[in-house]
């Protein structure tokens, strides 16, 4: 059920208090590892003790650990939880379904109480994960030797990219059945478009939030496209510095609907038979749901001045893993089979026989809304939408050193 941001503004409130213990943090190197860390490493052969790994040894290691815990901001994972006990049925795969803010919330919480539960944490929301939980010792970066030629260095340091994703703009195709409503990002803040626009609350979601700050971190393109739409240049109201900020606080005083998931986002734009259908902001992803669920959206792949903001999903094992060898094993199948390549013939369902074989872990994200880091892995159906659309990428310097100054700016103007 969806409710409007306006009456969020005391829940925005407390939320922004809840992190505030990680955005106080200074943007800094790595830090030095703790002695009882630095002997985890070397008994775990991790960081600078993951020297001419043995594969062989890994597997072995990982079957007597007999677990692998896993936290997570997608679901998804939780459809691995089969095909990989059937792969590995020495090793229980457990899966913490916890959102991207929660997924940093818990790690640190339980990592500053001597409290090591978790094997593996992937999840976006890239300011916090890079500085706030790498930079900070609470994430250590594994990439398996056998990926990294098959892996472009930006995918792989500081941390590893498990898969990219974009918020793009979705449409209900019965509503608009011959163009698409808008072609600039503008006309949204339009009177004609008050409460017809939804997205998922950034204050909770990491990935919601990672697409709203790179429409700001590209203010300057945000002020070049009002003025081909306005034929004028952009008036700042108060207290705005840039026109990315203008273009949210318009949103919001537009009645921007919040939702609280993604999958009830997507069906309010996509659902057949609606009279009055909104248009998301929404995980690109969610374009899946037009074949598993019958809806009826369509992405928005022409928009001035941008059509998809791209964000990663990273994966790390975290400090003291209590089972490592199992996160290492974990993070592999993750990735996909070494047998995947650009010439493997990839055919629906992804999540069942030679498809699932070759894909593993990648299958329930094989779709044109993701994208492997891998530079080996074939397109999914209609994935090549995903390089015909311009897209702007997060910029995790930006979201760690302006994302505490945005959330206090959108708890002011959805009080408004």
């Amino acid at each position: 059920m969806n409710i409007r941001f306006s009456r969020l503004a005391a829940t925005l409130a407390v939320g922004a208090v809840a992190i505030s213990g990680f955005t106080a943090l200074q943007t800094q190197a790595a830090m030095k590892p703790s002695a009882e860390m630095e002997a985890w490493l070397k008994t775990a052969k991790l960081g600078v003790y993951n020297k001419d790994e043995n594969w062989a040894e890994v597997v072995a290691n990982a079957k007597r650990e007999g677990e692998v815990v896993v936290y997570t901001s997608s679901g998804r994972i939780a459809k691995l939880v089969q095909p990989f006990n059937a792969l590995y049925p020495e090793i229980k795969l457990t899966v913490h379904d916890l959102g991207s803010v929660k997924s940093v919330e818990k790690t640190i919480r339980e990592q500053d109480a001597s409290i090591f539960n978790a094997d593996i944490v992937t999840t976006g929301n890239s300011g916090q994960v890079i500085h706030g939980m790498v930079n900070k010792n609470y994430l250590v970066n594994y990439v398996p030797q056998a990926y990294r030629d098959r892996i472009p260095e930006e995918s792989r340091e500081p941390l590893l990219v498990r898969v990219n994703e974009a918020m793009v703009i979705f449409y209900n195709t019965e509503a608009y059945p011959s163009a698409a409503p808008i072609k600039n990002l503008w006309e949204l803040t339009e009177a004609k478009y008050e409460g017809r626009v939804g997205m998922k609350n950034p204050m909770s979601s990491g990935s919601t939030f990672m697409g709203v700050m790179t429409l700001i971190q590209n203010h300057e393109e945000m002020a070049a496209a009002y003025q081909r739409y306005a034929g004028k240049p952009i008036k700042l109201g108060e207290g705005i510095t840039n026109a990315g900020q203008e273009f949210w606080a318009r949103m919001l005083a537009n009645d921007l609907v919040i939702f609280k998931s993604g999958s009830k986002l997507a069906g309010a734009s996509g659902k057949k038979g609606q009279k009055k259908p909104l248009i998301a902001f929404a995980n690109m992803t969610y374009i899946a749901r037009n074949e598993s669920k019958g809806y009826v959206n369509k992405i928005l792949a022409d928009v001035d001045p941008v059509a998809k903001l791209v964000y990663p999903t990273f994966t790390a094992i975290a400090r003291q893993a209590p089972h490592p060898n199992a996160a290492k094993l974990f993070t592999a199948y993750l990735l996909g089979s070494t047998n995947l390549s650009k010439a493997s013939d990839i055919k629906k369902p992804y999540m069942k026989g030679t498809s699932l074989d070759l894909l593993q872990g990648l299958a329930p994200y094989y779709d044109p809304g993701s994208v492997s880091p891998r530079d080996d892995v074939p397109l999914p159906a209609g994935g090549e939408i995903w390089a015909a659309m311009k897209g702007w990428n997060v910029d995790p310097d930006f979201m760690w050193n302006e994302g505490p100054k945005m959330r206090d700016f959108w708890t002011v103007h959805s009080s408004k």
